[in-house]
């Protein structure tokens, strides 16, 4: 065994679960492709302040659970700990607000850091694919987002997940519920965290998932009653367009986001099956972002969905994926001269398009046919000296362990036939 191991916190993604792993990001991504977003990548690690400015210095995220370092030339970096700030800042720094088709959509798919303390479902390090409409204000986007997430787990096969909608406002009817909801906050008996997080952010608080905390909460005022006209407009028409597109989901006034950023439309994907970390991925509209970190006014809605989450989401109801056999033939030579000659044919049916091994490390026949099993192959080709001879491979049905010679020359023909 090795001396070293994966860092607390982290995982190996190794066959076959990996394979798990790529079909969910394969699903997630699937209805973005048809949908006008193109693929986006980003470094892992940013100037620290990219985060500090746009996901909000009093965060948690950026407090505690950032993974900042400096350079040998002295730059302050940190690992990305979520992808909307690093994509809005190359969307920027590309102008691809410029080219004058807004909104600019782009999906990606990633690793992400937070120095967490570890539980099932919670990592410091961590999968999601994400989703980003940028440059336009409009209800329709929201939506669409919201189906597109919708979409994609239930092609999954998911069906416990619920989604939670509210709205956070805008920079018009927020600053009057913020003083509110201060003023309410400021009397009640929290600890001096807590205390210093009602003058920076106050609505973080309605987040605290502490039951002595949510205790305090009854009869704070609800965001929903100080939503000024244009904000409750915009929210009744995101509601109407995922009511109309058959998308079912509940009204929870006390749901903010962990990042400052967000304004209007706010959602989260929560699935009963996983326990304290029920969340799945979620998201919402950030109009002024943009503005944060130096870029235009480009009003803009994403979201985030967690493929390790998913995966535990399936595993909770009980779904397995129907995932293609990663070999479909697999060669078994016997003999050096069979051993070229197979060699050659799965090179062959490789170019073809044929999923194909080879038995390597020169095995005996009982050996061979283990890691035939092993692969998973439908079928298995075994040649040795006589069967050159005669100008054929013996060709087994893996499954029902028939038998039967096929000419060389006609291998891969036959076996097209056979997989199609």
């Amino acid at each position: 065994m090795s001396t070293f191991q994966a860092p607390k916190g982290t995982y190996d993604l190794i066959p076959p679960d990996s394979a798990k792993f790529l079909a969910v990001r394969e699903a997630i991504s699937a209805p973005l492709k048809s949908s006008g977003y193109g693929y986006i990548e980003t470094p892992g690690f940013e100037d620290v302040e990219l985060f500090a400015r746009g996901v909000g210095e009093s965060t948690d995220i950026v407090t505690k659970e950032m993974y900042a370092f400096e350079t040998k030339g002295g730059d302050r970096l940190a690992l990305r700990p979520e992808g909307t700030a690093s994509v809005l800042r190359a969307a920027l720094e590309a102008n691809l607000h410029r080219l004058g088709n807004l909104p600019v959509k782009l999906w990606y798919s990633g690793s992400y850091y937070r120095y967490e303390r570890p539980q099932k479902g919670r990592y410091r390090h961590f999968s999601q694919v994400g989703a980003e409409a940028i440059g336009a204000e409009d209800p329709a986007l929201d939506a669409e987002l919201i189906i597109l997430a919708d979409q994609a787990y239930r092609s999954l096969g998911l069906s416990r997940f619920r989604i939670l909608l509210n709205s956070l406002g805008d920079k018009e009817c927020r600053p009057v519920y913020r003083d509110a909801l201060q003023d309410f906050l400021r009397g009640l008996d929290l600890d001096e965290d807590t205390r210093r997080r009602i003058e920076i952010n106050p609505l973080r608080v309605l987040d605290d998932k502490r039951p002595e905390v949510q205790k305090q909460l009854v009869g704070a005022p609800m965001l929903r009653d100080y939503l000024c006209d244009a904000c409750k407009a915009y929210h009744e028409e995101v509601r109407v367009l995922l009511t109309a597109a058959g998308v079912a989901f509940e009204d929870d006034e006390k749901l903010v986001r962990g990042l400052d950023y967000y304004t209007r439309t706010t959602f989260e994907f929560v699935h009963d099956g996983l326990g304290s970390q029920s969340a799945v991925g979620g998201g919402g509209r950030y109009d002024g972002l943009s503005e944060m970190i130096g870029g235009p006014a480009l009003p803009s809605v994403g979201w985030a969905l967690g493929v390790d989450r998913t995966v535990l989401a399936l595993e909770a109801e009980g779904i397995e994926l129907e995932l293609p056999a990663t070999t479909s033939v697999f060669a078994v030579p016997l003999g050096e001269e069979a051993r070229r000659v197979l060699f050659a044919l799965v090179t062959e049916l490789r170019r073809a398009g044929v999923a194909t091994d080879f038995s390597y490390g020169g095995k005996g026949l009982k050996g061979a046919m283990k890691s035939a099993n092993r692969s998973g192959a439908r079928y298995t080709l075994v040649a040795g000296e006589r069967d050159l001879a005669e100008g054929v491979v013996q060709l087994k049905d893996m499954e029902s362990g028939e038998q039967s010679p096929v000419a060389l020359t006609a291998v891969l023909d036959e076996l097209r036939a056979r997989l199609a």
